[in-house]
């Protein structure tokens, strides 16, 4: 047991940096501090969004996250210390926009650093 809680802190550790979504310039940094995923804008294209500190549990985590009156939650899934793939759990109002492009959209993310 302890091995494997070694293991999960090193990686946990591993996903604290910079990181792009894949094709964009859209880029955020992320501190891990126990199970607290703490994520914070570097490049936002222009966009003006707010975040609360997220929650991780293994290799997910889950983010509370506002953007132009609409409020979600967005699931991030840490697939290795250079990958994640994140997507929209919830968005409400679903009629927004923003709602119905992210609908069962994923994105990529790659650490750059």
């Amino acid at each position: 047991m302890p091995a494997h809680n070694q293991i999960q802190n090193n990686l946990e550790s591993g996903w604290s940096g910079e990181w792009v979504a894949e094709g964009t310039i859209f880029k955020v940094g992320v501190e891990v501090e126990g199970s607290d995923l703490i994520v914070y804008q570097i490049e936002s294209m222009g966009f003006d969004w707010t975040n609360e500190i997220g929650e991780l549990k293994g290799n997910i985590a889950t983010i509370d996250v506002e953007y132009s009156g609409v409020k979600g939650i967005i699931q991030v899934e840490f697939i290795d210390e250079t990958t994640a793939s994140i997507f929209a759990a919830s968005c409400i109002p679903e009629y927004m926009v923003v709602c119905l492009l992210a609908k069962d959209q994923k994105a990529v993310f790659k650490k750059i650093l």
